[in-house]
């Protein structure tokens, strides 16, 4: 399996920090915050990953090289301008060979299992088209994004308009989601029964080509669309993460995730303490 990682925002809502620095180079618990999912890749066994970028890309090819410093083969796309999060997928699609691929939002922090994609992937229904990661909702957006059924179909909010935005580096600070689980895997984890709980989007998906065909890989394009699209056709699933997951979207949860992590004295696989666990 191969792997996307989304570096392309401005990261507006993190200046003056991103105005020399861009955002998934920002340190964290001693490393690069795109370093975190570098090495829980690596760790996944998944070594293939492509990194868009548009705002200061040349420095994260330059402190990020070909990969190999983090156990990974990297390669990068160029954006200019920016081509949003489908746009972006869009152009990247050959990288992925006709496969399904995970992506990744490069300004969050999740200790989500990578290894989990290729065992989702190998037991998809065919008529899937995405599997998204989900978390509770943070304060900062009370209301969610998204409906996890019972049946783990995703389905959008009752009351979402047309509006809604699934990109990186906006006001409503947002990312998106991956794959779903084979017989020798780890159940998904069970819907309460009492009513189909309303989550927000982790900015983790696992994705196949066919739900970016008719996208134009030279003009930005949103994700949300194409996902309320495939939600009609029942073509989306999705998983509820219990475990920690961060939005980095402004200077103030960087700077606490960087204490829970204990700044350089924290390990790969360290966890935020749980008053700083945003969107839970």
């Amino acid at each position: 399996m191969r792997a996307m990682i989304l570096a392309a925002g401005r990261g507006e809502r993190m200046r003056p920090l991103t105005d020399a620095c861009p955002k998934p180079l920002l340190p964290v618990g001693g490393r690069p915050l795109i370093a975190w999912h570098l090495e829980r890749l690596a760790r996944a066994g998944i070594a293939d990953i492509l990194v868009n970028h548009a705002w200061l890309g040349e420095r994260i090819e330059a402190a990020l090289g070909d990969g190999r410093a983090y156990g990974v083969r990297l390669r990068y796309s160029a954006e200019s301008p920016a081509l949003e999060t489908a746009g972006g997928i869009a152009r990247a699609l050959p990288f992925f060979q006709g496969r399904p691929f995970l992506v990744l939002n490069g300004d969050v922090w999740c200790d989500w299992d990578p290894a989990r994609a290729a065992r989702l992937a190998a037991a998809w229904p065919a008529d899937r088209l995405a599997h998204l990661v989900l978390v509770d909702n943070p304060a900062h957006h009370p209301e969610g994004d998204f409906v996890l059924q019972a049946d783990g179909l995703v389905a959008p909010r009752p009351d979402a308009g047309p509006g809604l935005d699934l990109r990186p580096d906006t006001g409503r600070d947002h990312p998106d989601g991956p794959g779903r689980t084979p017989a020798a895997a780890a159940p998904l984890p069970p819907t309460p029964a009492a009513a189909a709980p309303v989550l927000t989007f982790a900015g983790i998906g696992l994705y196949r080509p066919a739900l970016f065909a008719g996208t134009d890989p030279d003009r930005p394009a949103p994700l949300a669309p194409l996902l309320r699209q495939a939600m009609a056709a029942r073509a989306v699933d999705g998983e509820r993460h219990a475990g920690r997951w961060v939005d980095v979207g402004t200077p103030a949860r960087l700077a606490a995730l960087d204490a829970a992590l204990g700044g350089h004295a924290a390990g790969p696989g360290a966890r935020p303490r749980a008053e700083n666990r945003n969107r839970m």
